[in-house]
């Protein structure tokens, strides 16, 4: 009798047990908005409690059949029925719990896809704009090396140009120098025939010079020694 009532106690505090998880299990589903693997994965739990449930409900059904006197049979049956109908009201809970959770799991869903589409909305208006703005930013950029290519040009036909004055200018230069040159050259002719010149009459007066001398000499000597 003694080892009936600790298996009676042992059955209804498990039966107690696995109704507060159910319970508890069901409450987070009905809380659950996704994803929907979550709610898969509690649903998972529920089921292993009802089966736990339900086993510990027969034992306890089996310890009441057990029972000697009829009186205690009855109260352990009634009390196995109450446990069965709380059973019973779990699970309509549970499938309460299932279709709010889904309920919430589809708004969430359907959403997600409104701002799904708004955000797709919203990025084709911003890729429309970003290509409006990087055609006009390669318009502009195209615009920009046009400009500087003509000054490129420009600055090209300038520096020609100024290429050209200056070879026109070294070979004016250049004539002149051949001039200067040329000029040079007939001096350097002219001073040598000069000094030619110069020599030529040094050495006329040196013998014009020495000419007269020899005559001086020459009536000198007529004069004074007659008879040499």
């Amino acid at each position: 009798m003694a080892s009936s009532d600790v298996n009676e106690r042992i059955s209804e505090q498990e039966i107690l047990k696995y109704d507060l998880e159910i319970k508890a299990l069901i409450q987070d589903i009905t809380e659950c908005s996704g994803p929907q693997s979550k709610l898969t994965e509690l649903n998972a739990d529920v089921k292993k409690s009802f089966h736990n449930l339900r086993l510990r409900i027969q034992d306890f059904e089996q310890i009441a059949m057990e029972q000697d006197k009829e009186s205690d049979k009855q109260a352990l049956i009634s009390q196995v029925e109450g446990h069965r109908k709380q059973m019973l009201s779990n699970q309509t809970g549970w499938r309460k719990a299932n279709l709010a959770s889904k309920l919430s799991i589809d708004n969430m869903e359907k959403q997600a896809l409104l701002n799904g589409a708004d955000s797709v909305v919203r990025q084709r208006k911003m890729t429309k704009e970003g290509l409006a703005q990087t055609t006009s930013d390669i318009t502009e950029n195209l615009m920009s090396i046009s400009r500087m290519m003509a000054q490129q040009v420009q600055q090209s036909e300038e520096t020609m140009t100024s290429l050209a004055t200056s070879s026109r200018t070294i070979q004016e230069t250049n004539e002149e120098f051949k001039t200067m040159t040329g000029t040079i050259q007939l001096g350097r002719k002219l001073i040598t025939k000069y000094n030619r010149r110069e020599l030529t009459d040094k050495l006329l007066i040196f013998l014009a010079i020495a000419l007269f001398l020899a005559t001086v000499l020459y009536i000198l000597k007529k004069r004074l020694f007659p008879f040499l």
